[in-house]
């Protein structure tokens, strides 16, 4: 059995958090994994307040377990988050920028806080402001990173140093037991995980997503520049989407100027398909695990094999030891 202050912070069985996988995360999803022992996390970006206690609700229904809701500090919505506080889940996570004051906000809610982070700078800070657990990302992960990030094997580590004792759970290049124990062996007390969800049953995106992933390799998995020209931020973190690359993608790779000068077009377009339920035809957020995963299992099972993997693991590395 695998215990870690991570899950004793949060009073869960696996040390394994579902990433927010914005805009595939569903109620389902969360309720699975937290029902399996792990962390799930809603993504509330883009919701409203009515809409976040909806979704709430709809978890609540399904698991009486603890999880998470994200928001995205650059897309903050006051309103949002204030809906977040009031339904007192387990804890709040951000990404993409500094929460500043947000986490004393949700401290005095009585829930805990989880900071992604993306270089050794950025982790300072949010154990500056007093985050109960920081989330490393390794450049290989899925979703928002730097575009010269480091990998989560370097980065990790100098995490896990620069914010002891604060927990650290490492995300990038984690889709089974053995990268579970990797990010163990590396000092951090979980993982995040985000592809090998998205490659879910129980995942909110459609199937034509999922079997793009089962069939992709990692080097399939880019990181997509135009995107801080067509959907720039206003504030937060530089970082710009790893995603499968498509025939969107590759029209403007390499044209950054020029898709920033048709910026509000393209950005019509992308939002138009998150709408329409059909992002994988675009921008179909990925990491770079995807060479790692073969096939879409419910999510309560990849819960459940990561975890026997990374003891399997830990075991077996236990026979290099000599003497």
């Amino acid at each position: 059995m695998l215990r870690t202050r991570f899950c004793e912070l949060f009073e869960i069985e696996a040390p394994v958090l579902q990433a927010a996988i914005w805009p595939a995360t569903a109620p389902e999803l969360v309720a699975a994994v937290s029902g399996a022992g792990g962390l799930g996390s809603l993504g509330a970006v883009f919701w409203s307040a009515q809409e976040v206690g909806e979704q709430i609700d709809r978890v609540r229904a399904l698991t009486d377990r603890p999880f998470v809701v994200n928001h995205v500090v650059p897309a903050l919505d006051a309103d949002a988050f204030e809906a977040t506080l009031e339904a007192r889940p387990a804890g709040v996570s951000f990404a993409l920028g500094d929460p500043g004051d947000l986490v004393e906000r949700v401290h005095a809610a009585g829930a805990k806080v989880i900071q992604q982070v993306h270089t050794v700078t950025q982790a300072r800070e949010a154990a500056g402001r007093g985050v109960d657990v920081v989330i490393a990302q390794g450049s290989e992960a899925g979703g928002q990173g730097m575009v010269a990030g480091v990998g989560a094997m370097a980065l990790v580590p100098q995490v896990v140093d620069a914010v002891s004792p604060i927990p650290v759970l490492a995300a990038g290049g984690v889709a089974d037991g053995r990268g579970l124990a990797a990010a163990l062996a590396l000092g951090a007390a979980g993982a995040n995980v985000g592809t090998r969800f998205l490659a879910s049953e129980e995942a909110g995106a459609e199937r034509v997503w999922k079997q793009l992933i089962v069939d992709s390799e990692s080097e399939q998995a880019v990181r997509f520049e135009a995107w801080g020209l067509i959907m720039p931020p206003s504030s937060g973190y530089d970082v710009v989407p790893r995603v499968i690359r498509t025939d969107f993608v590759a029209e403007w790779e390499g044209r950054a100027d020029e898709a920033g000068r048709q910026a509000e077009r393209l950005r019509g377009e992308i939002m138009a398909a998150v709408e329409e339920r059909r992002p994988h035809e675009l921008t179909p957020f990925t990491g770079q695990t995807a060479g790692l995963i073969r096939d879409v299992l419910p999510a309560a099972e990849i819960v459940r094999a990561m975890v026997a993997g990374a003891e399997d693991t830990l075991e077996r590395a236990s026979a290099y030891r000599t003497g």
